[in-house]
């Protein structure tokens, strides 16, 4: 019982260092955070997390409603969510231009490793999602219920 509130306790803390940590990171267009996340990630693993992270963004955004605005930094991660996005129905633009008339959901990611998990986040301008995963050899699986909070 002792490990299980450790456990607990190590992951609250996680999440709130995540959380104030946010607070720090660069603002790009639109008032979301700049994208970054680590260029070491597995593409196992960055797949394994953007399939899981889309299929939850879709819940709250709707299924390939929209243009996504995906503002990418490059890296294996951001590579593995341009492609579930697309599997998920989204059209993605990276160049922030689209047809007048289009409409368009910015879309920002942070991913942090964080005392031996892989902490990811999506932004939009109405939700922010977040979860906590553990890298397996192959891939990654969630180990935190989703975080999810809606901007009015």
């Amino acid at each position: 019982m002792m490990s299980i509130s450790r456990s607990f306790c190590s992951l609250a803390a996680a999440v709130t260092l995540a959380v104030f940590l946010s607070g720090c990171q660069s603002l790009g267009p639109g008032g979301l955070v700049t994208s970054n996340a680590p260029a070491d990630i597995s593409g196992p693993a960055a797949s394994s997390i953007a399939a899981d992270m889309v299929s939850r963004l879709a819940e709250h955004v709707g299924p390939g409603t929209g243009t996504i605005a995906l503002k990418q930094d490059g890296s294996p991660f951001g590579q593995a969510l341009e492609s579930a996005l697309k599997g998920w129905g989204y059209a993605v633009v990276t160049d922030q231009k689209t047809d007048t008339g289009t409409t368009v959901v910015p879309l920002a990611y942070v991913v942090e490793p964080f005392e031996g998990q892989i902490l990811a986040r999506l932004s939009t301008s109405g939700v922010e999602l977040g979860r906590a995963y553990e890298v397996t050899t192959t891939g990654a699986l969630p180990a935190s219920p989703l975080s999810v909070m809606h901007r009015g």
